[in-house]
């Protein structure tokens, strides 16, 4: 296995990527990358947004685009929908597992709420169909691994156990393997290994893992077990215990990978407060057949590699101003949980998305068919022109920053047929508590919230402004936080719900954001 080196001639051409990490400053938790070809392709977690499981593409592990997710819907419930009053928040698909085997790309899962392990297969990934595949058991963290004509999941947290799959991925192997592989370490350890990522290479099998000690620096690492026998026994070591000088944050959890050149990667992630968990690329040498990650044991923020560049990536966040011809949306966009096509447009009025009030909710968090992309570091703000006439009394509309503890900028529509402009933020019942609330005339207004992630200081401002009238702040900045209920960094949401009656709507007529430089 080569050690990372550079191509001479496109180097000395100026014609390569530099990876400035994190490479993507956005919620990409939990990566899984591989190589076909001269293309990169990356599953990540999405657990309560839908469409899940995106797949990602990149020619140089710099610039990378959504082409494709997994699956439209998990499953079809209450909790998937967001009608039971509580939703699947930090459940749904967890850690996927993304593997090329035979001209099949397969990518395995679990979730939580369902307590599934699920495997889907496509011969054309950017594309799909989806092949979809389920077994009634929970498998923590999973990753597949292809040995010859056998297949394996190997999974598990502190105990890693290891399970053998029919040849073709598709259920457990009726009387095939089945055991506890090794129990890692305890002592000292906060959170024993998870995370699996295997893989075999020149005769040895390579498991990696993250841990996360109670002693000394107290912070997510990355460890490496290996073996000539795929049962073991297995010796470890840690390859990477670095935070880049980020609050303690450790940059660890994800796999290995190769490029056409022979260098080697890492693809880890980052905890990067309320803006979620920020994929990071590492270059990785070999001494000795073990792996050695970044360049004197710190991961750099910024390297050069011997891949190409590519500026024709379209960004993971973009703007949109629903000028569909059919009734699809761009695909950075995700819902919060599974929605209701019933309520939702891009058709009924052409070149605006309307949202229709199709329940009764109490809060924006608890809201069906809230549209949402990803906000993104070190600072973003995000604007939209709402046309507020279709709403009936008691119906709130308008622009989310969406996490448990969340803020909301929007029109109230009052039973005196009056309107307020307000500013709420999640009260101590759960429900929406006004933070402030001004009188505004007229059906269109702009939104505007703007956010700054960079140093961890994750605050969100809110703004209005009447058609031809100047910005406006409302209500007062808002403490971002990343909790472990809802799982996943802040998103900007569109909104719009009924607290009385159902059948009123608001029409959106564009989504534009800025993001702010490093």
């Amino acid at each position: 296995m080569r050690n990372i080196g550079t191509a001479s001639g496109a180097k000395e051409a100026g014609l390569v990527a530099v990876i400035k990490n994190p490479v993507i400053w956005a919620d990409v938790p939990d990566p899984s990358v591989i190589r076909v070809g001269d293309t990169f392709y990356m599953a990540s977690t999405s657990m309560h947004s839908m469409p899940g499981c995106p797949i990602l593409r990149s020619k140089n592990l710099q610039q990378w685009e959504l082409v494709n997710y997994v699956f439209d819907w998990l499953e079809d419930n209450d909790g998937h929908r967001l009608l039971d009053g509580k939703g699947i928040y930090g459940k749904g698909s967890w850690a996927p597992c993304l593997r090329h085997h035979n001209g099949l790309f397969y990518v395995c899962f679990s979730s939580n709420d369902a307590n599934r392990f699920y495997v889907y297969r496509t011969s054309d990934i950017e594309n799909g169909p989806w092949e979809r595949f389920v077994m009634e058991e929970l498998l923590h963290d999973p990753s597949l691994l292809f040995d010859g004509d056998r297949v394996f999941v190997i999974y598990g947290n502190g105990g890693i156990r290891i399970r053998e799959l029919t040849a073709d991925a598709t259920s457990f192997k009726p009387g095939g393997l089945d055991r506890l592989l090794f129990e890692t370490d305890r002592e000292g350890i906060a959170l024993r290994c998870e995370g699996c990522h295997a893989y075999k290479l020149n005769g040895y099998y390579y498991l990696f893992f993250i841990e996360w000690p109670n002693t000394g620096n107290r912070r997510r690492r990355q460890l490496v077990y290996r073996s000539r026998k795929l049962e073991g026994p297995y010796e470890k070591r840690i390859v990477l215990d670095d935070d880049a000088g980020y609050f303690n944050n450790g940059i660890a959890q994800g796999g290995i990978v190769d490029t056409p050149d022979g260098d080697w990667y890492a693809v880890l992630f980052q905890d990067h407060g309320a803006v979620g968990r920020v994929p990071w690329v590492v270059p990785v040498s070999w001494q000795d057949g073990w792996p050695v990650f970044g360049i004197g044991g710190k991961a750099p923020r910024t390297f050069t590699t011997s891949l190409p560049p590519d500026d024709r990536v379209r960004p993971i966040v973009t703007d949109d101003e629903f000028d569909y011809a059919e009734n699809r949306l761009a695909p950075e966009w995700q819902w919060n949980h599974r929605p209701d096509p019933r309520f939702w447009s891009v058709t009924a009025r052409p070149g605006w998305l309307r949202l229709t009030a199709g329940h009764v909710s109490r809060s924006v968090e608890l809201a069906p068919n809230t549209l949402t992309q990803r906000t993104m570091g070190p600072a973003c703000s995000f604007e939209t022109r709402m046309d507020a006439s279709g709403l009936k009394p008691g119906d709130r509309a308008g622009l989310a920053a969406l996490q448990a503890f969340y803020g909301t900028v929007g029109l109230h529509a009052g039973e005196d047929g009056r309107r307020s402009v307000a500013m709420c933020v999640r009260g101590a019942d759960g429900g929406d508590e006004i933070v402030e609330a001004r009188p505004f005339d007229g059906d269109v207004i702009r939104l505007r919230i703007d956010f700054d992630f960079a140093q961890n200081r994750d605050t969100a401002v809110f703004r209005y402004a009447a058609d031809d009238g100047d910005w406006r702040t409302i209500g007062r900045p808002l403490k971002l936080k990343y909790t472990l209920d809802h799982f996943m960094g802040c998103r900007i949401g569109l909104f719009c719900f009924a607290t009385r009656q159902t059948g009123g709507f608001a029409d959106f007529d564009y989504f534009r954001h800025e993001i702010g430089k490093r």
